[in-house]
């Protein structure tokens, strides 16, 4: 198991930029596959990104990294749109390959509230 962390979520105006972080503990970080899902209200939880594969409606604006040796893993949103707006989460799993789907994920973390202003 590992425990995740975000942060950098916040208020900003559309167009404005953000970057996420996720620092995990526990077990090896390098040793799991990750990503970033996101919740509006009243939504299901959708993916956003992991590895080099991005949900369409954030292609071109919104990169993933990790840095294994800070053991964290980071979310850089740029262009943002009022409909961004959402609590993002950092999520990790063991298995191999890329998965787009939260329930193949078994560790998350608590949230962060991104807000986008119109």
């Amino acid at each position: 198991q590992v425990q995740l962390v975000e942060s950098g979520g916040g208020l900003v105006q559309a167009g404005g930029s953000l970057r996420l972080s996720c620092a995990a503990s526990g077990r090896t970080f390098s040793g799991y596959n990750m990503g970033w899902f996101r919740q509006a209200p009243g939504k299901g939880r959708e993916f956003v990104a992991a590895s080099t594969y991005y949900a369409d409606s954030v292609k071109g604006r919104f990169t993933t990294s990790r840095d294994n040796a800070k053991n964290t893993m980071y979310l850089e949103m740029s262009s943002l749109k009022a409909e961004d707006t959402a609590v993002y989460y950092c999520a990790a799993r063991s298995g191999p390959g890329v998965k787009i789907r939260p329930e193949y994920y078994t560790d998350w973390g608590q949230g962060t509230q991104v807000t986008v202003s119109p």
